[in-house]
């Protein structure tokens, strides 16, 4: 039997890098699993669109679709427009939606990786701290999220660790770097952007980090951010399996 393709389903941008960068991110996910279709769409901005793809894949006889949001928390586009556009599907295909990617412990370690790329060490952690850059959202679970996402990271030695905004929540990049340097035994301050993909917001964090001694690259096709991707497809099916054996 074959398995049900992965529809990976990213927000969109009018800039470019963000889907090439998601482009390279589902290509390094696919590889993980060979034999695994993987399709990406996108919300709006980007082509190919969510309807696009779907209609495409009914055409094609497929029947069975997991559809992740490449989202790293359950905001608006999880809860809202997703399955909105999931739901105007061909009736003859078989959708399940994934959880959103965060939280995962796989996050932390991605952060963690361009943190060392950008240049620092684990010697560096204990004089260290760190904002945790988000694009922002109205959402009070996503907000808790990106919270206890930041106290994850402090957890892992980092000498503190601020959550920050690019919109819509408070503070901004730039207020959580002034707070940090105000803070006792911070020696350097590092800006990590927890986005996914290049594009307006993240570079709203990149000027905002102006004032930091390092500035760290957005999660991209990190092999942790891959895995994750995986992961959650999979995660997908073993609740439909579960759910099923229940009904039966």
């Amino acid at each position: 039997m074959n398995r049900p393709v992965l529809l990976v389903v990213a927000h969109g941008s009018r800039d470019p890098r963000h889907a090439a960068t998601v482009q390279a991110l589902v290509r390094r996910a696919g590889a993980l699993r060979p034999g695994l279709r993987v399709e990406t769409a996108f919300l709006e901005f980007s082509l190919p669109s969510v309807t696009g793809v779907l209609e495409r894949l009914a055409a094609e006889g497929v029947r069975d679709v997991v559809a992740l949001p490449l989202l790293l928390t359950r905001a608006f586009h999880a809860k809202a427009d997703i399955p909105a556009v999931l739901r105007q599907a061909p009736p003859s295909l078989r959708i399940r939606q994934a959880e959103v990617l965060g939280p995962s412990p796989l996050l932390i370690s991605a952060v963690e990786r361009r943190l060392y790329e950008a240049g620092l060490t684990p010697s560096d952690k204990s004089a260290t701290g760190v904002v945790l850059a988000s694009a922002g959202s109205t959402d009070p679970e996503a907000i808790a999220v990106i919270a206890e996402t930041a106290r994850e990271l402090r957890r892992t030695g980092w000498c503190s660790v601020r959550p920050a905004f690019a919109s819509a929540s408070l503070p901004r990049t730039e207020e959580a770097v002034r707070a940090l340097r105000a803070e006792a035994g911070v020696r350097r301050v590092a800006v990590a952007p927890y986005v996914i993909a290049p594009g307006r917001l993240p570079d709203r964090i990149a000027a905002g980090a102006a004032g930091a001694d390092v500035l760290a690259d957005v999660l991209g096709p990190s092999p942790e951010l891959a895995a994750l991707l995986v992961e959650r497809y999979e995660d997908a099916l073993r609740v439909s399996e579960r759910a099923a054996a229940a009904a039966g």
